[in-house]
């Protein structure tokens, strides 16, 4: 029986200290700014903030390439001896990583792909349930395993409102008169994994206090979270009233569980300062 090593990308937005833990291996994403190309991880999150300031342009990002998938794929072998691979991806709808990394497998053997058609705590999501599950059964078949990570992938949840609106517009996904009537009435949109894809699903207004505890409790009334695992989601800047705020919320709740999770430099050059989002799995 082969060990199974599970893998996934920076974009999971998982902790250096939890991937080792759970010994997930992360491949890191790219972040380019000012012509030059940061792997995701390395760039401190502030740094993307002081840059826009003083240029008001975001860094653009990419996905983990080819090449990057086969030495990633042939370093965990090395590390691993005999091991099995289960990679469970960033969503292939909002990136090409995912396709990169099935062209890198397609001459391996013992690589078993998942797309997880989310990003950051969704996806993070599904990576701890994989993990939680392979160390509760280390004897597990890499086949079952598989099955069972598809099994939860459309069961999980990820809502967030971004923290900055110029950020959007800065990454051209509002327009100018979208972002000013935004501005002035204070609106945020809620942004939500549909098959894979980012989605505005609602528009809030308010404060961003305000605004963070709408979006949770209307997710916790839309969608039938498994209590023993919550995952709250920020990027730097979001105040830490809120945050108190909202583990009241989830203890309300009654979550067993509630993990905070720090959004990556990656997600955090699209999100901007100060945003908020929840991610679990439905029973």
């Amino acid at each position: 029986m082969s060990t199974i090593i599970l893998s996934t990308e920076s974009g999971a937005d998982l902790s250096a200290d939890l991937a080792e833990e759970l010994n997930v291996q992360v491949v890191p994403m790219h972040v380019i700014m000012n012509g030059q190309d940061y792997l995701d991880g390395t760039l401190p999150v502030e740094n993307i903030y002081e840059h826009y300031n003083q240029t008001k342009k975001i860094p653009s990002t990419s996905a983990t390439n080819v090449h990057e998938y086969q030495e990633f794929f042939t370093r965990i072998k090395e590390d691993f001896p005999g091991c099995t691979i289960v990679h469970v991806g960033y969503t292939s709808k909002a990136s090409s990583s995912f396709q990169n990394a099935v062209i890198a497998s397609e001459e391996m053997e013992n690589v078993f792909l998942v797309d997880a058609l989310n990003v950051t705590g969704g996806l993070g999501a599904i990576v701890l349930y994989a993990a939680d599950l392979l160390k509760k059964n280390p004897e597990i078949e890499p086949g079952s395993l598989v099955e069972k990570i598809e099994g939860v992938v459309p069961k999980s949840r990820l809502a967030f409102v971004p923290g900055s609106l110029e950020f959007l517009r800065a990454g051209g996904r509002v327009s100018n008169l979208a972002y000013l009537g935004g501005a002035l009435l204070k609106i945020k949109p809620r942004i939500e994994l549909k098959d894979g894809k980012l989605v505005s699903t609602k528009k809030y207004r308010g404060s961003m206090e305000g605004i963070a505890e709408k979006l949770f409790r209307d997710y916790l009334s839309e969608y039938e979270i498994d209590r023993k695992q919550l995952y709250l989601i920020y990027s730097v800047g979001l105040d830490e009233e809120i945050k108190r705020r909202m583990d009241e919320i989830a203890k309300e709740n009654h979550f067993e569980n509630i993990k905070w999770i720090q959004a990556g430099a990656m997600i955090s050059s699209h999100a901007g300062p100060g945003g908020f989002g929840v991610a679990g799995l439905e029973v």
